[in-house]
Parts: C-alpha cells; sequence; structure tokens
C-alpha cells in the first residue's frame, strides 16, 4: 500500500507536478483492481506573477504547500514512501525540487523524491487533486464589457481577438496533494474526496489544432470508462484563451470535423454549459501552468461533493500538441 505526496507549482520559471506510484482502477464496475482517492490538498493563493512570490524560488513554494498538506489531514511523514514534482520550465539551481522541498520541510532524507516534467499538464499526469485552503487572490479584477472592448489584441494586430480580458494571466501559485489506495486510507481514518479513475494522454498536429487536446482526448476517456457525455456531472476545462475554450466547443460540436480530423463518424457533442467550469477557471483565478491542472480536478471533486453528482471530467492542453484528460469520480459520504 502506497502512499504519495504529489505537488505543484510554479514561481516566474516553474511549474507542475506528477505522482507515478499508483495503480488506476478503471471503473468501480471492475473487481480486483485497487482504488486510489485523493485524501486531501492545499494551496497557496494564485498570485500575480512578480508580485508577493516575487524573491521565493520554486522549492519555497513547494516546501511551503508541503508543510501546510502534512498539517491539514495530520499525515505522519513516516507514511509517505514517495514525492514527487513537475516543473515546466526547469529552474537552474534547483536539479531536483522534489528532493529539495522534502528536506526543506524535514522529511527524513531516506524518502526518495524526484522531479519531472509534461509541459501544461505535469500535473494532470499526477491524477490527483485537492482541497482549496486559501482564497485570497490578487489577480481577480472587476471590469465592465465596455472596459475590455477598449484593449489590443495581443498576437496579430489590429484584427486578433486574443486580448489581456480573455486570456489567463500569468501567475504564481503552488498546490500539494495526498493521495493513497484506497485501504490505506481507510484504515488510517482519512475520509478520501474522491477515486480517481480513467485517464488518457493524446499528442496530435500542433500547427493548427495546438489548443484543441481536449476534444482529442475527452471521447477516448469517456469511451475507456464506457460513459458518456450525459453521465458527467462536473466539466472542468483549462482556459488558457477563451477563444481555446470556443474553439474546442465548435470541434466537439461539429459532425464535419469528427469525420475530417477524427476518424469519428459523428460528433462528440457540446459540454453543457450548466455543467461546465462553474467555479471559475484560468480566466478568472489565474493559470500557474503547473497547479492548474491540479486545480482542474481540485474543482471537480469539490463540486461533486457539494452538487451530489458522481462523476467529473477534467481536461486541459500543453505544449507540443499535448493533452490530457481524466474521469474522477466522487468518493460515498
Amino acid at each position: 500500500m502506497t502512499t504519495v505526496l504529489t505537488y505543484t507549482f510554479k514561481n516566474l520559471l516553474t511549474a507542475s507536478k506528477w505522482a507515478l506510484r499508483f495503480s488506476i482502477r478503471p471503473l468501480s464496475s471492475k473487481p480486483n483492481i485497487r482504488n486510489v482517492v485523493v485524501v486531501d490538498g492545499v494551496r497557496t493563493p494564485f498570485l500575480l506573477s512578480g508580485t508577493s512570490y516575487k524573491d521565493l524560488i520554486p522549492h519555497d513554494l513547494a516546501r511551503a504547500t508541503l508543510t501546510g498538506l502534512l498539517h491539514q489531514p495530520s499525515v505522519p511523514k513516516e507514511v509517505v514512501d514517495y514525492i514527487i514534482f513537475g516543473t515546466v520550465i526547469q529552474e537552474v539551481k534547483t536539479s531536483n525540487v522534489a528532493k529539495e522541498a522534502a528536506l526543506g520541510a524535514a522529511f527524513s532524507g531516506k524518502t526518495p523524491a524526484h522531479t519531472v516534467t509534461m509541459a501544461c499538464i505535469s500535473p494532470n499526469q499526477a491524477m490527483t487533486t485537492g482541497k482549496d485552503t486559501v482564497t485570497k487572490h490578487n489577480g481577480i479584477r472587476p471590469s465592465s464589457l465596455e472596459q475590455m472592448a477598449k484593449l489590443k489584441p495581443a498576437f496579430i494586430k489590429p484584427y486578433g481577438t486574443v486580448t489581456a480580458a480573455n486570456s489567463s494571466f500569468l501567475t504564481d501559485g503552488a498546490s500539494a496533494m495526498l493521495i493513497m489506495a484506497e485501504e490505506k486510507a481507510l484504515a488510517m481514518g482519512y475520509k478520501p474526496k474522491e477515486c480517481l479513475r480513467d485517464l488518457m494522454y493524446v499528442s496530435h498536429n500542433l500547427k493548427d489544432q495546438l489548443l484543441l487536446r481536449p476534444t482529442y482526448a475527452t471521447p477516448k476517456v469517456l469511451e475507456k470508462a464506457g460513459l458518456t457525455m450525459s453521465d458527467i456531472d462536473a466539466f472542468e476545462f483549462h482556459e488558457a484563451f477563451s477563444g481555446k475554450i470556443l474553439a474546442n466547443f465548435k470541434t466537439m460540436d461539429s459532425d464535419w470535423f469528427a469525420q475530417n480530423y477524427m476518424g469519428r463518424k459523428t460528433k462528440i457533442r457540446l459540454c453543457p454549459l450548466e455543467k461546465f467550469n462553474n467555479w471559475g477557471g484560468s480566466l478568472s483565478l489565474g493559470y500557474p501552468f503547473g497547479a492548474t491542472g491540479c486545480g482542474l480536478v481540485v474543482a471537480a471533486a469539490n463540486r461533486l461533493r457539494k452538487e451530489g453528482g458522481q462523476y467529473g471530467l477534467a481536461a486541459a492542453c500543453a505544449a507540443g500538441g499535448q493533452g490530457h484528460a481524466m474521469i474522477l469520480e466522487a468518493y460515498p459520504k
């Protein structure tokens, strides 16, 4: 029975985290496969880059979340078998952020730790989630349609549609999660939040479909899980740009795209808007590269618990034309 602490973070040059040492149970109907559950999680506030965290280096943020996580569910350090961090852009002064953070949080030198990367979906690799513990953010700024309409295009000028108003802002932040085999979590008296079910990674043409990975990954993970769009109670998609979300909506609802690009006979179907990113996403809360994927799963877990849903679906794109989608199942109360 393995306990894994996984972390995601971003401080100017770094981000993300994933866990390797656990099994994934496809669905509750399949016997003799160990459930992997999320016990709890924490994160720092997501702040505008270059503000309150500007003097910190990656393992400072990572250490803070690690320490907070150990205190919140009261986890003895000796039960942690492995610590794994991920990074989007490696910070040159710290070759193994996971180990530095672990030592800084007073873990035994005998606890192994390593750091990996898979661009913006490194935290998705972790197959983890967590519980928000801090809600003070400095990137949320009220505005009006009139004010947003005055902003200039960021890329293709003067006719581009991507502006600062409909893009996620550069953000610093950190998060940490505790995952365990279900039987171990229950034996230690913890109450899991959700089970990590099926997952799918994809990679496709990055020239003209760079941000369309959720469109490709979503139907594959649903088919793997034996579910349909109608079975999902909470959708959480990463929002790098609002145009990215709209583009995925359009392709998911297009028979032509499904037939010509995906080799499918029919379209996937549009995500019901009443189930989509209901508590805000990267556009409003911020986008710490590696911490964002965990935020998706965090939001799905908490929404399922609050709204009484059973299944959640988190999806994200990443540099290099990669993408990820994961099915989550609420743990019975």
